[in-house]
């Protein structure tokens, strides 16, 4: 009996770390998504911003570790502890453990690269940080095949509204972005700046003016 409580704690702990993991990594990407920690107004709301960003993905990082653990310590099923990097390798639902291992192996790569952020060009850790986006989908197919066996709360109540909340957020985030990315495509310049068409400089216009003469004083006139 105590065996049995026990294989149902590490199996309830493991699910619950993995909801608690992709609600966080939900948050972080769709930060970094809608981009706003750039978009927000004021030196102070951006710095808050880029604050909660990082420490949502530390913790996004952090239940992702105690969800792997939980998963090798299952006394239930046998997985492999590098199954859980190496896609395939795990004799119990190795495509979902697997998708679960691609899911992993991205975050890792984001992880890397934003702590060696300085020593990297700018590019290459952009390449390697849109890989977020891609993490998200794998952790969220990972979520819903995994709780499809043994326990199954796929299609419970509850993980349905998890579901959808965090699909909605992911969907709302990137809206956001491809809207205010067409908003910045189509805006138009200030008028200071604006010319008509076909204007172009004349070789002889002058290229500074002078100042009008001073009240009071007259200019020479011209002996014709």
């Amino acid at each position: 009996m105590s065996g049995l409580l026990s294989t149902s704690a590490d199996w309830y702990l493991m699910r619950a770390t993995g909801f608690i993991a992709l609600i966080l990594l939900t948050t972080t990407v769709g930060l970094g998504i809608a981009n706003l920690a750039r978009v927000a107004k004021g030196p102070w709301t951006r710095t808050v911003a880029a604050l909660v960003h990082r420490n949502v993905s530390l913790l996004a990082v952090v239940f992702t570790v105690v969800h792997i653990l939980t998963a090798i310590s299952d006394k239930y099923v046998k997985v492999p502890a590098l199954s859980l990097l190496v896609p395939g390798l795990s004799g119990y639902d190795p495509f979902w453990i697997g998708l679960g291992a691609v899911s992993i192996d991205l975050l890792i790569a984001v992880m890397v690269t934003s702590l060696l952020r300085s020593h990297l060009r700018k590019r290459t850790w952009q390449l390697v940080h849109w890989l977020a986006y891609l993490c998200w989908p794998t952790a969220l197919a990972h979520s819903i095949g995994s709780g499809s066996g043994t326990g199954v709360d796929t299609g419970k109540g509850w993980s349905t509204v998890i579901y959808i909340v965090v699909g909605s957020a992911f969907a709302a985030a990137v809206t956001v972005r491809l809207t205010r990315r067409g908003r910045d495509a189509v805006t138009p310049l200030p008028a200071s700046a604006r010319r008509p068409a076909g204007y172009a400089p004349s070789a002889t216009a002058p290229t500074e003016t002078r100042p009008l003469a001073a009240a009071g004083t007259t200019r020479p006139r011209r002996n014709t």
